[in-house]
């Protein structure tokens, strides 16, 4: 038995959740989101809570356990709470600005990059320490927008200079220079 997938889900004040079959809505103060998921995993509503069971352990559906309630539980976690993605902008005279809604970013190339968030989607930056942040109530939106800006220009491993998750590690590797000293 998964033992992410047998804790129940516990739901906050103020999130409603419906379960009609194999389809899941949630609704909380943030949004709203809704999904269907596998016929073969069993989801219920029991005491203000949403349990899901498996019908059978064959290795498909015992997969898909721990992955339908740890969705669900983001769920109710993204309509009530939210989620927030941080990244950095590293290098000399790379920064990023909020032009309305949009996100401009100027980092190395002959034009600022410009982002339009997706429906959900929040953009805050930070000048002074030159953070962005990503904010919504979808997980998966959030992640998935995180990962697009931050490919506008990843980090490189020679300078360090890109963008990068906040905590992001890069390894850094020797010049030319270092190199050939003997």
């Amino acid at each position: 038995m998964s033992r992410i997938g047998r804790l129940p889900v516990a739901i906050p004040g103020g999130v409603q959740v419906t379960v009609q079959g194999s389809d899941v809505h949630v609704k909380g103060p943030k949004g709203e989101l809704k999904r269907t998921f596998s016929p073969h995993i069993a989801i219920a509503m029991e005491d203000g809570q949403v349990v899901v069971k498996r019908n059978s352990n064959h290795p498909a559906e015992r997969a898909l356990h721990g992955t339908t309630r740890a969705v669900i539980a983001n769920m109710v976690r993204g309509v009530s709470a939210g989620f927030e993605t941080v990244l950095e902008v590293e290098g000399v005279g790379y920064r990023a600005e909020m032009e309305g809604k949009n996100l401009a970013l100027f980092v190395g190339y002959s034009h600022p990059v410009k982002v339009e968030p997706p429906a959900g989607i929040s953009f805050e930056v930070d000048l002074k320490t030159r953070q962005i942040k990503v904010q919504g109530f979808d997980r998966e939106v959030v992640g998935q927008t995180a990962a697009e800006i931050r490919g506008v220009r990843p980090p490189e491993p020679y300078h360090g200079k890109g963008i990068r998750y906040a905590g992001e590690r890069v390894r850094r590797k020797a010049g030319k220079a270092a190199k050939g000293a003997k």
